[in-house]
């Protein structure tokens, strides 16, 4: 059974498209070993919400109509929350993004992504969004979504992945409104008849070469290192996809990538990767030195969390409130690491990229590898984004609003803030950023103005409360939480492998982006 199945059965929690995942090969040669391409996203359980009605507590979040639904445990966000904590104004009167293009890349794509982002626009009284969905290499298959498909592929995993398509273009949008947002989807069978991260890559090529200079890509999903063979192995695989990516920066393109949910875990070479490794694990695109690696964080704004006891459920399955507790007001930003749905930011070291150059100055922390992520944004699930859906309604319901996390939702918001940027370099006559790397690390670039610095955080009075490292937490059989064997990576002051640079602000993570 796959870590993500186990979570889902024990947890509740949705890890969307965890336990479907797609079959690796590469472009030209038969692959070292199946891997995993998976979307790094997770939705609040709707076991967490009930009606107003029922509700006993202090609400937590509420889901707009036509949902209603209320929790007293999970906390939500609307995009003017999450706007004003990062330091944009409200989504009305927002300029944000114009002239600029997003592509956000996911396999399958979803059946009603523009639809529901423009029931997003309506419900928060944003700009119309201005969308658009390709599919270069042939229409996913939405017939049966969650049938007739075969084995890790096929129609039945298009449910899943919509999700996390939904997810990425109405985040993408709530930060960059004006922007002109690309939905870029992959159909389950790839034309050299395997499928996965090749599929990916060819549509990301197609749009390098169909979208002007300075496209912003956010790509939400990942594969682990160690599921590509050896490290010479993984490198030839890597060393081909990374063609895309310098071609991409040498036309002023930028990319990012998800860091990953499962802390400094992975999945070994296994059936299917589903073994969970003993040993910290990076995956891949974000590890790419050609791509921006997004970790995740908490933003808890309004409120702050509370646990005096380290067990999240009890013995008939209900959250425990004296681990979900939480009180009114507050504003911070911690380490990304929910011990209650055992996820948090991925992070760490490679095994087979060598430490780039543009990583020199950090290197007391990274050592001869490169470290990921660079920096990191709300990725949180108690703390989440609030996404619309009315995809499959014969498998997924009525329309309704779910609550989302993973660095899945962080990834196209921190896009959509350098996208932001590139706006108002292009207002300053200058090109675009490119090759975001180089800038983030250089010396001129002032970090304490673009960035806030993520530090140890405490929260109430168990251990799983003291938020500073990726280290993850599972679950016993008694209900409590236990460290998990793989050791993690320390949140300090200045660059580390959890959080990066930190977590940007902006104006002045766009000031800093127009001064280079």
């Amino acid at each position: 059974m796959s870590r993500t199945r186990t979570l889902g059965a024990l947890l509740g929690v949705t890890a969307m498209a965890g336990a479907t995942a797609l079959a690796l090969s590469p472009v030209s040669s038969p692959p070292p070993a199946a891997a995993d391409v998976v979307p790094y996203a997770a939705q609040a359980p709707d076991s967490a919400f009930t009606t107003q009605a029922d509700a006993t507590g202090a609400v937590a979040c509420r889901r707009p109509a036509p949902d209603g639904r209320v929790s007293t445990t999970i906390h939500c966000y609307k995009p003017d929350e999450l706007r004003a904590h990062y330091g944009l104004g409200p989504l009305a009167t927002s300029n944000d993004g114009a002239g600029q293009t997003i592509v956000l890349v996911d396999a399958y794509g979803s059946p009603t992504a523009a639809n529901d982002v423009n029931f997003f626009a309506q419900t928060f009284g944003g700009p119309t969004p201005d969308f658009e969905a390709v599919s270069p290499l042939g229409a996913p298959d939405y017939t049966n979504p969650t049938g007739k498909g075969i084995g890790q592929s096929g129609p039945n995993a298009a449910a899943s992945w919509a999700g996390e398509a939904n997810l990425d273009v109405q985040w993408a949008y709530a930060m960059a409104p004006k922007a002109h947002i690309v939905l870029l989807s992959t159909p389950p069978a790839e034309t050299q008849g395997v499928q996965g991260l090749p599929n990916l890559m060819k549509a990301i090529d197609w749009a390098v070469t169909k979208y002007p200079s300075g496209t912003v890509f956010s790509m939400s999903f990942g594969t682990d290192e160690q599921t590509f063979g050896s490290g010479a192995a993984a490198k030839a695989q890597f060393t081909k996809f990374d063609q895309t990516f310098q071609r991409g920066l040498a036309k002023g393109d930028t990319f990012f990538s998800s860091s990953g949910d499962n802390g400094s875990t992975g999945f070994v070479r296994s059936h299917r990767a589903t073994t969970v490794g003993s040993t910290p694990e990076v995956s891949y695109p974000n590890v790419s030195p050609y791509v921006t690696s997004v970790g995740g964080t908490q933003v808890q704004s309004g409120w702050t969390w509370n646990p005096t006891q380290d067990v999240p459920y009890l013995a008939d399955g209900s959250r425990n409130p004296d681990y979900w507790g939480w009180n009114a007001g507050g504003d911070s930003e911690a380490v990304w690491n929910e011990g209650g749905f055992a996820i948090g930011t991925g992070g760490g070291l490679s095994t087979v990229y060598q430490r780039p150059a543009f990583q020199d100055g950090v290197s007391g922390v990274v050592g001869g590898a490169r470290g990921v992520p660079d920096l990191a944004w709300n990725a949180a699930v108690n703390g989440g984004v609030l996404v619309y859906h009315t995809y499959f309604p014969s498998t997924q319901g009525a329309p309704a609003w779910g609550v989302f996390g993973g660095t899945s939702a962080a990834s196209p918001q921190a896009a959509a803030a350098t996208a932001i940027g590139n706006q108002a370099r292009a207002a300053a006559g200058k090109a675009p950023i490119g090759d975001l790397n180089k800038v983030l690390y250089s010396a001129s670039f002032d970090k304490s103005a673009a960035f806030d610095d993520v530090v140890p955080q405490k929260y109430g009075t168990t251990p799983s409360g003291m938020l500073d490292s990726n280290r993850m937490w599972d679950i016993a059989a008694d209900g409590s939480l236990t460290p998990n064997v793989v050791p993690g990576y320390p949140t300090t002051g200045g660059y580390d492998l959890t959080t990066g640079w930190g977590a940007p602000r902006l104006p002045g993570y766009v000031a800093q982006l127009v001064a280079q």
